[in-house]
């Protein structure tokens, strides 16, 4: 990092103590409405440190506490969940768009792994505006963000798509109104092969992952969503969720996403840090008090020497048995390294 650098750093985009001498926190910010959104425009940079709070904190919104997190990662340091960062990158855009005016949908998602975010670690999140378009009578936006290290070399780099102001009681559960994907995702996998919890050289196409099964309570929801940086939105509130249409607050897109970067990483172990990459588009939303079910399954393998290159169809479905999210996913194993069937996971591969 060279240029900018705060005094002291965060681990929040903002800095919710400024409330003990600011009285309004999103003064001088623009309305988050389509016709507000410039293409392009830059966000950030921001710096931030990755601490032990950080890290507890996801650990508790995720229900993810893996020994690499909180205790020693493969090569020593304590590393940061893989999504750690995802939601910072996704909200970026808040720096100059009031948040807790936003009522929007996130319909894509696309996330590269290039390095792990190791526990102490000063990162520089920055992101830029790079489409707007029409579809189907709502407004979308296209966003691209990155986080660095020190040295300028990228860790996690985002793509979301978005819809800027709508109606999501009325939008949610349509399905996905975002551009097209290529290849449909099945959720269909070969029962006469065992579920796996860990990739290796031995996969073979039609395996199905072991399910990542997870109750997402309302105050998981709720600090996800930026509750302590005293953002409101429908996912940490229930009269602004009534107010967008909802019954009860939803559950984030990207908390969905995260989910599933947990399964993805006991899949991929230690590799999914450096050769991860994730897509998923959003279809029904899941809301507050539900459960879901994290899934995924093998579609193409290809060998080189000793790296192993996997893609999967993966998945989410809520407690009704119904999709809230589906996607694709590709990462790299060993090739020598084994299949393992389904045990508990403790973050040691």
């Amino acid at each position: 990092m060279t240029a900018h650098h705060t005094a002291v750093l965060r681990r929040n985009l903002t800095d919710p103590s400024r409330a003990t001498h600011v009285k309004d926190l999103e003064a001088g910010l623009k309305p988050p409405v389509f016709d507000e959104i410039v293409i392009p425009e830059e966000f950030g940079p921001v710096d931030l440190l990755v601490d032990d709070l950080k890290v507890k904190r996801f650990a508790f919104t995720q229900d993810d506490h893996g020994d690499w997190y909180l205790r020693a990662g493969p090569d020593g340091p304590r590393m940061a969940q893989a999504g750690l960062l995802a939601n910072d990158l996704l909200q970026l855009f808040t720096l100059d768009f009031a948040p807790s005016q936003v009522v929007g949908l996130h319909t894509e998602e696309e996330l590269w792994f290039d390095r792990p975010v190791l526990v102490g670690q000063r990162v520089r999140l920055a992101g830029r505006y790079v489409d707007k378009y029409e579809s189907r009578g709502q407004g979308y936006v296209v966003m691209e963000a990155d986080a660095r290290d020190e040295e300028g070399r990228t860790l996690v780099r985002h793509r979301g798509v978005e819809i800027m102001r709508t109606t999501p009681g009325e939008v949610a559960g349509r399905g996905s109104a975002g551009r097209g994907t290529g290849r449909r995702v099945s959720d269909e996998y070969d029962t006469s092969l065992p579920l796996v919890e860990r990739l290796g050289g031995g996969t073979v196409p039609g395996m199905g992952l072991g399910p990542l099964r997870k109750e997402i309570t309302f105050e998981q929801m709720a600090v996800f969503s930026r509750i302590g940086e005293f953002v409101t939105n429908i996912h940490n509130d229930l009269v602004t969720a009534r107010a967008a249409g909802l019954a009860v607050p939803i559950v984030q897109g990207q908390q969905l996403v995260c989910h599933l970067a947990e399964l993805l990483t006991r899949a991929f172990g230690a590799e999914w840090f450096r050769t991860g990459w994730l897509r998923v588009k959003f279809l029904r939303p899941v809301s507050a008090f539900g459960g879901i079910e994290a899934a995924g399954a093998v579609r193409e393998v290809e060998r080189d020497g000793s790296r192993t290159r996997v893609g999967l169809d993966v998945w989410v479905r809520r407690g009704d048995g119904s999709l809230a999210a589906v996607g694709w996913a590709r990462g790299e194993v060993p090739t020598h390294r084994h299949v393992r069937a389904i045990l508990p996971f403790t973050g040691d591969v």
